[in-house]
């Protein structure tokens, strides 16, 4: 058993703490709002730290799941920061998705602390992580992700490491954009069903046996149907990370014209007030615009 530090505990990070706690690792969490530290704590056991640095002083490995590459860049490199508080050989896993700059920013200031980073980005939303079923694609050294991976299994499904340092981002991107497209689709599906006055779950029982069926189809269909958005991954970080890989895309010179596509898309549901409701409500401006 490892001692661990967590760093964010928010829809995912929380659940993902509780798994190694429960797996008989010695965890010490931190989060910036210190109430749910707290709460975290007296609903799983473990101890709480007042900063990133007390939580990773002494850790084997330190856990991070935070809100976009500031706050990461925060937790790693502030005052009171992680990095400061590792020892030599101790690994930084970092699960927030972020630019690939960042990551690659990170790695080099961990190799000149002589600890290691490894970019671990996840996927599966909160029902994932509070589930221990996410998948996990990494980028770092291998030596690193190797003594890393027990640890991630114990929340994981699968964890892959997809190459050198910033290669787990990289995939994540790849990730959000073939959501977009599918959830996309999925809104455009079953607005038609409604506009054509067909039983939209008669329909997607039929078309989700064949070519069309997709997670996004089989997990939010019926929430879609109901005009309820409140079961996942929020408008608004979507909307960061498409950034993200519009602004990647733009330097490798991908094409990715569906995807500034429906990043618009969702910009038009951020003026409908949707930017906390799920991706899913991209049929909400279908239903909007009659």
């Amino acid at each position: 058993m490892a001692k661990l530090a967590f760093l964010g505990l928010g829809v995912m990070g929380a659940p993902m703490a509780g798994h190694l706690q429960k797996a008989g690792h010695d965890v010490i969490v931190y989060n910036r709002t210190t109430s749910k530290a707290q709460n975290w704590v007296d609903e799983h056991g473990g101890a709480m730290a007042k900063t990133p640095f007390e939580a990773a002083k002494g850790a084997d490995f330190v856990m991070s799941c935070v809100g976009n590459d500031d706050d990461l860049r925060s937790v790693c490199l502030g005052e009171k920061g992680a990095f400061k508080g590792m020892t030599s050989g101790a690994i930084f896993v970092d699960h927030t998705t972020v630019s690939a700059q960042v990551t690659s920013e990170l790695y080099a200031a961990a190799d000149a602390a002589q600890i290691s980073f490894v970019d671990a980005p996840i996927s599966g939303g909160q029902a994932g992580a509070e589930n221990g079923v996410l998948s996990i694609m990494c980028g770092g050294d291998q030596g690193a992700f190797d003594r890393a991976l027990p640890v991630m299994e114990v929340y994981s499904k699968i964890c892959r490491r997809i190459g050198e340092s910033g290669a787990g981002q990289k995939a994540k991107m790849c990730n959000q954009i073939a959501i977009a497209g599918l959830v996309q689709g999925l809104s455009e599906a079953l607005h038609f069903a409604e506009k054509s006055g067909l039983d939209g779950h008669a329909v997607v029982e039929v078309i989700s046996q064949g070519a069309a069926g997709s997670w996004q189809m089989a997990n939010r269909y019926e929430t879609m149907l109901d005009d309820k958005f409140d079961h996942g991954f929020a408008v608004d970080w979507m909307r960061k990370d498409l950034g993200i890989c519009l602004d990647t895309a733009d330097e490798n010179g991908a094409s990715l014209p569906v995807t500034a596509l429906v990043d618009q898309f969702y910009k038009d549901v951020q003026k409908l007030g949707g930017g906390r409701w799920d991706t899913s409500s991209l049929i909400k401006r279908l239903r909007a615009a009659g």
